[in-house]
């Protein structure tokens, strides 16, 4: 077996995660020997993560369009409906009025309301005895009993219609505010995975970026990963795949400085079959002598306190 057992493809198909088997163990073993492989892997990332970036925009489909006209129209009948209610509204205190002579109390009585608020709606459409009495409206009904009946037999069920319309579109508008709701989270989720794809790119691209291969220790649970880091952007990423970590118990990735204590990069918990992948913020100028991975109690510690299971020098 030559030194580089692997083909060019099988950079770009691990880095898709294509490959499986015994292909992506023996892969897997030779990467974290050989740092040249690790580098070219890190380039196959960075190829895959750049064709991503130039995938065509993909605009909003037309449900969502037809979701927006949707809530308008909604909208529009809901103040039509409010509009149609306040008319009628203001042609039973009107005819009230009228049946009583302008008097309020007994077209309050009549109404069924509290004189004071009676007044106030008054007010409110500009009703007022002397425009409401028989003799100074022209248009006063000749036959009021039959007509006021009447006009009792029609607004009731009337109201009770509006009611009910009200009641629906209220849902509707409910139920359009959570889906309008749904779709900003998922814009938002999608705009979050197109800024971390750029970071990926920017961070493998840059020719400050050091590639590390972090080996399995004697004894510890099977594993390989890799660490990219870039000192003055201060970015990390880690990659890699590692058995799941026993009951009550997480893996921590550690960055260890060329002078100062650990640097705590993130605590995992493994799922078999799945690699792990992240990238998070360093402080600048930190300057790596390596890179550890410990199996801690769960949760992680401020500091390492358990055995190295992957370690990896810069």
């Amino acid at each position: 077996m030559n030194a580089h057992p692997t083909g060019e493809e099988d950079f770009d198909l691990y880095a898709l995660g294509a490959l499986d088997g015994d292909e992506k163990l023996a892969f897997e073993s030779h990467l974290a020997e050989c740092r040249q492989c690790a580098r070219k892997l890190a380039e196959a990332r960075g190829r895959i993560a750049m064709l991503s970036l130039a995938a065509p925009r993909v605009e909003p489909s037309p449900a969502v369009k037809q979701r927006l006209m949707a809530q308008v129209r909604t909208e529009s009948i809901t103040r039509s409906v409010r509009n149609i209610a306040d008319n009628a509204r203001r042609n039973a205190i009107s005819d009230a009025l009228q049946k009583a002579n302008g008097s309020f109390e007994d077209a309050a009585a009549m109404l069924g309301i509290d004189h004071e608020a009676l007044l106030d709606l008054a007010q409110k459409y500009d009703l007022h005895p002397a425009s409401t009495g028989p003799h100074k409206n022209p248009r006063a009904n000749p036959f009021p009993g039959f007509l006021g009946r009447w006009r009792a037999a029609v607004l009731v069920p009337a109201f009770a219609a509006l009611a009910i319309a009200t009641a629906i579109l209220w849902q509707q508008n409910r139920n359009l505010d959570r889906q309008l709701a749904a779709l900003r989270a998922t814009a938002a989720q999608q705009q979050q995975q197109l800024d971390d794809a750029r970071h990926v790119a920017d961070l493998i691209g840059s020719s400050d970026t050091v590639t590390v291969a972090l080996a399995q220790q004697p004894g510890q649970p099977q594993g390989s990963a890799h660490v990219m880091y870039n000192t003055k952007m201060g970015m990390l990423m880690y990659d890699g795949e590692i058995a799941p970590a026993p009951a009550a118990k997480s893996y921590e990735l550690w960055v260890i400085p060329t002078d100062g204590k650990p640097i705590n990069a993130g605590v995992f918990n493994p799922v078999t079959g799945r690699a792990d992948h992240w990238m998070m913020k360093m402080p600048p100028g930190v300057e790596p002598r390596m890179f550890a991975v410990t199996l801690e109690p769960q949760g992680g510690m401020p500091q390492p306190t358990g055995p190295m299971v992957l370690i990896g020098h810069a």
